[in-house]
């Protein structure tokens, strides 16, 4: 019960501190439908940011996707439980059966990581449905980051500037092979640091 307590009072007070933060926008805000993507340590705006369009996110079935599952329902998201490693194809199914409902968010380097490499699931999802591809940079001003954390989780202070930076729509060839995909992820891996990089005023 206490560790029940515990974690409701902990989305009670993110969800408080959530609603200080200042956003600015770089680029165009995506339009339905489109995938939107942004790395695993820097989640918490992002997923701020577009509560308010009924969006879809794919999220782990680990106890962290339990807990960020948690906070996702109460800022009104679709939940597609699972991972490139667990229940990978259902998930990918799921991704290109829903993509066109609205915007589907996910995390390229998540659940477990390596830190800032692009995984295929995105760029596939975006392929089969047709559906644009959008990276997501994210530029936070004030923050706490988690060093201890494989991927270096960043939690944005109370009334900081966050900046999203928005990469143009992309579609890529329902023709593409192996190795093109495999060009394209390292492009996207490329693009979403360069639009990541260290907030400056």
């Amino acid at each position: 019960m206490g560790l029940k307590l515990s974690h409701r009072f902990s989305i009670f007070l993110l969800r408080l501190i959530s609603k200080t933060w200042r956003y600015e926008i770089d680029g165009n805000i995506p339009e339905k439908p489109a995938i939107i993507a942004f790395w695993h340590g820097l989640m918490l705006p992002v997923w701020k940011y577009f509560s308010k369009h009924e969006p879809i996110a794919v999220v782990s079935l680990s106890k962290d996707g339990e807990i960020l599952s948690d906070i996702l329902e109460k800022w009104k998201y679709t939940l597609i439980r699972g991972s490139s490693s667990k229940g990978g194809k259902e998930v990918l199914e799921s991704i290109v059966e829903q993509a066109n409902d609205g915007l589907t968010l996910i995390t390229p380097d998540g659940p477990q990581g390596p830190i800032h490499e692009f995984k295929a699931g995105g760029v596939i999802a975006s392929q089969r449905s047709g559906v644009p591809l959008i990276l997501c940079g994210v530029k936070i001003k004030w923050k706490f980051t988690f060093k201890k954390s494989w991927d270096r989780f960043s939690f944005p202070y109370p009334f900081s500037k966050i900046i999203l930076n928005f990469s143009k729509p992309m579609k890529f060839d329902k023709d593409a092979d192996k190795e093109e995909i495999d060009k394209l992820l390292k492009d996207c891996e490329n693009k979403l640091k360069e639009l990541s990089e260290s907030y400056h005023e």
